[in-house]
């Protein structure tokens, strides 16, 4: 064994036993006990569709089960790797595990090991002698720099805040991660909507082009007059100026969700023929459960809690600074004036420096400080009422929205169906002479915007399951490992 690590661990041992006795001592903290505060919310949803109904809950459907669209799937796991929002939430949450582990290093002494050498000459005309010469020293020690004997918990509070902060930031990356799952399954079924949409659209004029083909024959043999053939014209050019504003906002679409993803996307998303939204979502209903259940699964409501016992922890902080603080600092080692002698039995060395600084004066700076943190807690305790009661409103009108989309949905299903029918009868009765051109493009019209309708209703269904499915906390369950995932702290720890 090497002689110098061994001699310092002699040493260090008396020192070692004393700074256990002193770790074992600072537990006291003199920050207020928490109370979460009272939900300032009703017991039950003011509207319950029976949709929203039974025992389940949203957080216990993975966005694997709400989504059935196999494109949707692959654009999500796109967005969770590459969407700048993310990627920053995610490196706030190793920021804010970094600060705590900082924190937290605070409640243990800094010990170092050091050696050192020195020589110095005096000059015959200084000595206290009257004879020059040098002197040399050489010293090898471990010591303990200016270590906080935490009596009060001034170092025990700082380091619940941290930690408290830190699960705050990994619930705020959380939110960002189901505002980003939901935003990007809106904004692609919204280009879904808008590509059937077009895709109807490109139908009609194909319809109309043939139509005014079909009018310059009748035209040409006389069975058409000059009405209805401009009439044809006005409808082709309507219906051509619709499937190029559709193809455009089309393309808009693309657009707002590949900034979302924050990466080129599939060419197999442009390939379907016909779109149909009908085939996005994988589930018909998503339970609403009881308002109480928001205090566990809402992200935001989470953060903000952990914020307000961040607060509370930072009074104790402000308590603790009108009590004496104590430090420490030692070492112990070997020293001599000759570097062969340094281990020989009269060479150990050691000190030990207790300081005690109690606070007598300071122009009311410490009780302004505990004001306000106290004043930061009530705002803490505002915020976080005001996140349960946003939580609480964004799924009532979710709730509210679905209690009347599916009807909404089939009435105007049945609308189509009316108005298909009554273009049909109207096409056959112009064929046989009984009705008039004008006749047939009002049936034709009324057919295209009852489709268009539908498309836009059935957008609406979707995006309601989607809100109320956010709204309720529901959360990503992939297996897509983000950096905070690896080495935090958990709720548990102290």
């Amino acid at each position: 064994m090497n002689p110098l690590s061994g001699n310092l661990r002699r040493q260090a041992r008396p020192l070692a036993l004393a700074l256990l006795t002193v770790l074992l001592a600072g537990c006291t903290s003199l920050a207020p006990k928490y109370h979460q505060p009272d939900a300032p919310i009703s017991a039950h949803w003011p509207t319950l569709p029976a949709s929203a109904g039974g025992d389940g809950r949203a957080v216990d459907i993975s966005w694997q089960q709400l989504i059935a669209d196999p494109a949707l799937r692959e654009v999500m796991r796109l967005a969770l790797e590459n969407n700048r929002d993310l990627r920053i939430a995610v490196l706030n949450i190793e920021k804010s595990r970094a600060q705590y582990r900082i924190q937290r290093a605070e409640l243990f002494p800094q010990a170092a090991v050091g050696a050192a050498a020195s020589a110095q000459r005096t000059p015959a005309s200084v000595s206290p002698s009257g004879v020059g010469g040098v002197s040399r020293s050489y010293s090898a020690d471990v010591g303990i720099s200016s270590y906080e004997l935490d009596l009060f918990g001034r170092v025990r509070s700082l380091k619940a805040q941290a930690l408290q902060s830190y699960l705050a930031t990994e619930e705020a990356q959380r939110s960002v991660h189901i505002s980003l799952m939901a935003e990007v399954a809106t904004t692609y079924m919204t280009l879904v909507a808008d590509l059937e949409r077009s895709w109807l659209a490109d139908e009609t004029l194909r319809s109309r082009v043939e139509a005014l083909a079909l009018q310059w024959e009748r035209h040409g043999v006389g069975s058409a007059n000059d009405l209805e053939l401009r009439q044809a014209e006005g409808e082709m050019e309507a219906a051509r100026f619709d499937a190029l504003a559709l193809s455009s906002q089309v393309e808009q679409d693309f657009n707002a969700l590949e900034l979302l993803v924050g990466a080129p996307l599939p060419d197999s998303l442009q390939s379907q023929e016909p779109p149909r939204l009908g085939r996005t979502l994988g589930v018909e209903a998503i339970p609403a459960g009881l308002p109480s259940d928001l205090l566990q699964h809402r992200p935001d409501i989470l953060a903000a809690e952990h914020r307000l016992i961040a607060a509370n922890a930072n009074i104790g902080t402000a308590r603790a600074a009108f009590f004496p603080s104590i430090h420490l600092t030692g070492s112990a080692g070997r020293a001599s004036d000759d570097l062969s002698e340094l281990f020989d039995s009269g060479g150990r060395a050691w000190s030990f420096v207790p300081q005690i600084s109690l606070p007598i004066f300071n122009g009311g700076r410490l009780r302004a400080n505990l004001s306000i943190s106290k004043a930061d807690r009530d705002i803490a305790v505002a915020e976080y009422e005001k996140a349960i009661q946003t939580a609480f409103r964004e799924v009532a009108d979710a709730l509210a929205l679905r209690g009347v989309v599916d009807v909404q949905v089939e009435a105007q299903q049945k609308r189509v169906e009316a108005a298909s029918a009554a273009y049909a009868l109207v096409k056959l009765r112009y064929d046989n002479g009984v009705s008039g051109y004008l006749e047939v493009l009002d049936a034709q019209r009324t057919l295209n915007a009852a489709q268009q309708t539908l498309v836009q209703t059935e957008l609406a269904r979707q995006a309601s399951l989607v809100a109320l499915y956010k709204a309720l906390g529901g959360g990503w369950t992939g297996s897509v490992e983000t950096v905070a995932s690896v080495g935090a702290p958990t709720r548990e720890t102290e």
